[in-house]
């Protein structure tokens, strides 16, 4: 569940208090259910041939005690803890001003002032804001279900943000890469390379797609990726 609160003073499109409750009140008793339940689910388990895990249930079914429905109802609570917490971490937080727009994600902030925000727009789940050079400032993705996508022109039009609802104003001049594409400089065809192979590499991989996209951007380019491929632009100068 998403949530768009909204104060004169600010807009904030992420999880709510009321999904914050769910989370972290839902998903920990989940675990306490489970824990309680695990050491008669582990004795029943492990005599089906077909249940992977077998070693760790037999261990969990063959202990006996209340001090071992303790211990599973305990690693529960805190196992349903951290899911929660990983789940608001992992969930794109945007709080609009009229004076900048912050984007949190997995404990890092991007911040963009007003005054440099020329145009903004989704590229499918992304929110994009661009300079007037069509530098892209941010790129991300939000989380919001499609029903709840149309709050976000509305927020940033709220505080006096120039939206563009028919998308990209450059979308027309991105060009798929090949590697060695010859009307690339020889550093941006070198980092698109070692960017390309970033996409399988799990949360290590999100990372270098990132850092190495404002190495695209330093060097004049615009970078974006569709289905594992990376499109690109040059950035129009001033």
């Amino acid at each position: 569940m998403e949530s768009t609160t909204r104060t004169p003073d600010r807009t904030v499109i992420g999880h709510s208090a009321a999904d914050k409750v769910v989370l972290f009140g839902g998903l920990p008793l989940v675990g306490l259910v489970i824990g309680f339940f695990l050491p008669r689910i582990a004795d029943w388990a492990v005599k089906q041939q077909w249940v992977p895990f077998r070693g760790p249930l037999k261990l969990i079914a063959g202990w006996d005690g209340w001090w071992v429905v303790l211990i599973c109802v305990v690693l529960g609570v805190l196992g349903g803890v951290l899911l929660a917490a990983m789940a608001l971490e992992d969930t794109l937080k945007v709080t609009i001003t009229n004076r900048s727009v912050e984007f949190l994600k997995h404990q890092k902030t991007v911040t963009v002032p007003r005054e440099k925000v020329s145009v903004a727009f989704l590229d499918g789940k992304e929110i994009v804001l661009q300079d007037a050079s069509s530098r892209e400032l941010a790129r991300e993705k939000h989380d919001q279900l499609k029903s709840e996508a149309k709050q976000i022109p509305a927020a940033f039009r709220a505080h006096g943000y120039p939206w563009s609802d028919a998308g990209d104003p450059h979308a027309d001049r991105f060009r798929r890469w090949v590697a060695d594409e010859p009307e690339l400089p020889p550093a941006v065809n070198a980092v698109l390379k070692v960017r390309s192979k970033a996409f399988d590499q799990g949360d290590k991989g999100k990372a270098d797609l990132r850092e190495l996209r404002d190495e695209v951007t330093k060097l004049g380019y615009t970078v974006k990726d569709k289905e594992k491929k990376q499109y690109w632009r040059p950035t129009t100068r001033q």
